[in-house]
């Protein structure tokens, strides 16, 4: 099978031809493969002085070096990427958790009252007060009977702590896009290729 020298395809068979290696990443003698050499030189590993390394695409899938239109940028032999990942809290998209409260929970409330008389008998819309008869004796300002109206609104401030539970489990995510197994294959020995 006839090919240029440094050229990378795939093949569907379980050998590699005559003339073309796997690219498993296999170191080879320069002094073997001299026009290989020139081509590729150390960019996927080797010494440089007496070995080279083809490619290992092994489980790996070939992108185009340079930089495309809102890409970063790839160098040739540049090797990146992982097939899983766990993803880190910075990496997350801001969101949010519902926080349920149990019920019969309990919250620390401050409830603001007036600490001078009472000035109004009718307690809506009204906030609580000290209250006096005419002999300047305290009147009972409660009951227990059943409540039938509302005090002013107001903002009171609530402590307390409220335990969301933590959820995932950190294990990691699968990168990998929808793949088939097959083999690349490299020409040793063909065509020298021209530069243009």
């Amino acid at each position: 099978m006839e090919g240029t020298i440094g050229e990378v395809r795939m093949f569907g068979g379980n050998f590699a031809p005559r003339t073309w290696a796997f690219c498993e990443g296999q170191l080879l003698a320069i002094s073997q493969n001299t026009a290989l050499f020139s081509i590729l030189g150390t960019t996927y590993g080797g010494d440089g002085r007496t070995s080279f390394a083809l490619p290992d695409l092994r489980g790996r899938v070939p992108v185009g070096p340079g930089t495309g239109p809102g890409l970063s940028t790839r160098k040739l032999g540049q090797r990146s990427g992982l097939e899983t990942n766990t993803l880190t809290v910075l990496q997350m998209p801001s969101h949010n958790h519902l926080a349920t409260i149990s019920p019969g929970a309990v919250a620390n409330v401050s409830v603001p009252v007036l600490a001078d008389a009472a000035d109004i008998p009718d307690p809506s819309n009204a906030s609580l007060a000290t209250s006096e008869d005419t002999n300047g004796s305290e009147v009972k300002t409660y009951s227990n009977q059943t409540a039938d109206a509302t005090l002013k609104p107001f903002t009171a401030p609530v402590s307390g702590n409220v335990n969301i539970n933590l959820n995932g489990g950190s294990q990691p995510i699968n990168n990998m896009q929808p793949w088939l197994g097959t083999y690349y294959i490299i020409c040793l020995q063909g065509v020298f290729p021209s530069r243009s």
